[in-house]
Parts: C-alpha cells; sequence; structure tokens
C-alpha cells in the first residue's frame, strides 16, 4: 500500500516551508482562524453551560418543581414516584407586604420547614436565620435579600402581609385578610425571584387564606433532576391528580437562554468554518505549485487515488494544528477566565457565590467540536484533492521539458 508514502509525501508538503510567501500566508491564516475559532466556542460554551447551570439553580431552587393540587401528601408517596425525593405540603397565594419604607406584591408559599431544610436549595443559600425558626415562631416569614433591602428591614422586625382572595369582615366593611408577620431569616439566591417569594409556614398562610385547618392543601414534589418532570407529571395526571409544573412558570425563560445558546453555537461553527474553507485557497495554491511533483510521482506509478489522500492528508494535518492549538488555547482560557478578567481589572460577580463568571466546561462537548472542525478540514480538502488527481502528467512534464 502507497498510504504510508502518501502521509510521509504530505506531511513534507506541510512541514517543508518551500511554499510562495503568499501561498504560506493563506496557510497560517486558516490555521489561525480555526484555533480562534475553535478557542472562541469552547470558552462561550463553557460560559454559557455555567449560566445555564446558574440558571436552574436560582430560578428551579425557588419555583415549586411539580406541584399536585388539592392532594394529600400521603397519596402522592405511596405512589412511589422514580427520581421524586421527597413530598411535602404545600400552599400558595399572592399578597402585599407592606414596610414602614415600601409596599409590593409578593408570592406568598407555605412550606413544611423541615422538608424545606432538607431538600430545597434555599436552605443553603440562608444570610441569616434557618428555615427550622418557622416552627417556633408563629407568622414568622422567610425573605430574600433583595425584598429585605427593598423594605429596608432585617430579622426581627415586623412587615404587615395582606393575602388576595382572602378577606374578613369588618366595622368598616369587607377588608383583605392581613396580619403582622416577624422576618426570621434571609436568603441569598441571587435570582430575579429573590424579591419576589416569600416562605412562611403552611398553617400559618392557611390561617391567612382563611381556610379551615381541616382543609386540603397542595402537595410539592422535590425532584432529583427538575428537567425530568414529564413522567412524573404524566403519572400523576393518569392517576386523576392536577398538577402544575415549573415550566408552565418559567419555561419561556429556559427556552429562550437554550435559543440563545444554540444561535452563539451556530454562529461560532460559522466562523470555524470560514477558517476550514481557506484551505480550499491554499491546497489549490499547493496543487498548482506542485504540479510537476504530481506528474513525477504519476509518471513513476503512483494510483491517482495515493495523490489525492497526499492532499487530503495536507488538509487534515493544517486542520490539526489549528483544532490542538486552538482546543489547548481555549481550555486554558476557561480554566484561567475569571483570573484573566480579574488581572484586567474587569470585575464580573455573576455566579451564584459571587466569584466572576460561571463556567461549566464538559469535555464531551470540547471533544465534538474539535473533531467537527477536523472534519470541515478534510471536507475542505476534497475539492483541491480532486484537482491533484486531474493532472496530466504527459502533458505536465512536456511542458516543464
Amino acid at each position: 500500500m502507497q498510504l504510508p508514502l502518501s502521509a510521509l509525501i504530505a506531511t513534507r508538503y506541510a512541514t517543508a516551508g518551500k511554499h510562495n510567501s503568499f501561498v504560506a500566508f493563506i496557510n497560517r491564516f486558516s490555521i489561525a482562524g480555526i484555533a480562534l475559532g475553535l478557542m472562541s466556542l469552547i470558552v462561550v460554551l463553557s460560559v454559557m453551560n455555567g449560566f445555564e447551570a446558574q440558571l436552574r439553580q436560582r430560578i428551579l431552587g425557588i419555583v415549586p418543581q411539580v406541584v399536585a393540587h388539592d392532594t394529600p401528601v400521603e397519596k402522592i408517596t405511596g405512589l412511589a414516584l422514580p427520581g421524586v425525593r421527597a413530598v411535602s405540603v404545600f400552599r400558595e397565594a399572592e399578597g402585599l407586604v407592606q414596610s414602614r419604607q415600601a409596599l409590593r406584591g409578593v408570592q406568598l408559599q407555605g412550606v413544611d420547614p423541615d422538608a424545606m431544610q432538607q431538600h430545597s436549595i434555599v436552605a443553603k443559600n440562608m444570610l441569616e436565620g434557618t428555615f427550622d425558626r418557622l416552627n417556633t415562631t408563629k407568622f414568622g416569614v422567610i425573605i430574600g435579600r433583595a425584598l429585605a433591602m427593598e423594605l429596608e428591614v432585617t430579622p426581627g422586625d415586623q412587615i404587615r402581609i395582606m393575602v388576595a382572595g382572602a378577606s374578613v369582615y369588618t366595622p368598616y366593611g369587607r377588608m383583605p385578610s392581613q396580619r403582622l408577620v416577624t422576618v426570621t431569616g434571609v436568603f441569598n439566591l441571587g435570582s430575579q425571584l429573590d424579591d419576589k417569594v416569600m416562605y412562611l409556614h403552611v398553617d400559618d398562610l392557611t390561617r391567612l387564606m382563611r381556610k379551615p385547618a381541616s382543609s386540603v392543601a397542595d402537595a410539592r414534589l422535590f425532584l432529583d433532576n427538575a428537567f425530568e418532570y414529564q413522567e412524573v407529571v404524566e403519572t400523576l395526571q393518569s392517576a386523576g391528580y392536577a398538577t402544575s409544573d415549573w415550566r408552565s412558570r418559567q419555561g419561556p425563560l429556559f427556552d429562550a437562554v437554550k435559543m440563545e445558546k444554540n444561535m452563539m453555537f451556530l454562529m461560532l461553527l460559522l466562523i470555524i468554518a470560514v477558517a476550514a474553507f481557506n484551505i480550499v485557497s491554499a491546497l489549490v495554491m499547493v496543487v498548482s505549485e506542485k504540479n510537476s511533483d504530481i506528474a513525477i510521482l504519476l509518471s513513476q506509478g503512483m494510483q491517482v487515488s495515493n495523490v489525492r489522500a497526499i492532499f487530503m492528508i495536507n488538509g487534515v494535518l493544517n486542520g490539526l494544528k489549528g483544532a490542538a492549538i486552538g482546543a489547548v488555547l481555549g481550555i486554558l482560557a476557561v480554566l484561567f477566565i475569571n483570573d484573566l478578567l480579574d488581572l484586567l481589572g474587569i470585575h464580573l460577580a455573576l455566579s451564584a457565590d459571587g466569584s466572576g463568571l460561571p463556567v461549566d466546561m464538559r469535555w464531551q462537548q470540547v471533544v465534538w467540536v474539535t473533531l467537527f472542525s477536523l472534519m470541515l478540514c478534510l471536507l475542505a480538502s476534497w475539492y483541491p484533492a480532486q484537482r491533484a488527481m486531474k493532472v496530466q502528467p504527459a502533458r505536465i512534464l512536456q511542458r516543464e521539458g
């Protein structure tokens, strides 16, 4: 087989540096383009992965993942649903919260403090207090840091809650159900919902909503993976339970993030594609420059398929150089991106802990985009290699002679 010879010749063409200066420039330009495009793709994908993970943590930590309405907890636990970590009693209502400084609308979530302490990410992001205090403090509430700053309150302060849809009769007529409550804790997830949600004991919310203590509440399901909710919802609905899930509340937001990530991915792939197809220009010039070499090889008995292999391998070698440089630079950039930003004096406290950009580099993505870049280089090498096969040795050698 002549393939080892084809590979040897292709390697010499790629490294000998005998091309004219313009061909060498195009060659280096294509390698640099592939490296830059691949590096950018790895960095952008890793940052977008990090943002997506932060969004999952921040939003899905607050929004109930699956809720079975007007259903006793015992009935749900008896179903032994796969992927369900825990089930707890739950109520929610819309209301107004008022302090001396501000008045605003909030969503009131009546929860089981023990379940929240064990299974909610909110409990892991408490700045002050714990959910356990809701068991010992009558009409205690836990609020987000953003809401606490807006209301200008701290733990121990009292605020007034008014519940929409629940009312009482007074000498002044029908009035919304309201109550002074005590701030017992403050959490900080850094999400857009931190200033819109307030937690209190489910029994306290039941009284505020003017519901009988014996009334059936909802059941809140904590899932191992919030994105694997569909099977759980279908099982509950087939059993006759009315349900709602996080997608009905925050689904459009996640869809928008996913679309943005896909568009960025496509744009950067096109950059790599443009750089890869610069290989076409470089190899066409190399083929024209090496016409006499090709003619000699063909006259010596080399098969045209092996001539094609020379230039296919040459193109892949250029792609391999660019992909290797781009992958290494991309990985290093992801690993040290926050250090680089600090060095440049750019401080972006966008991660949950406020340390900088959230990044999540996934090795399977790095491998996939690197292989895709090499495949584009292989495709770009096809046309110049086909041109090399069509060289007519007799005519070339006669002209050279």
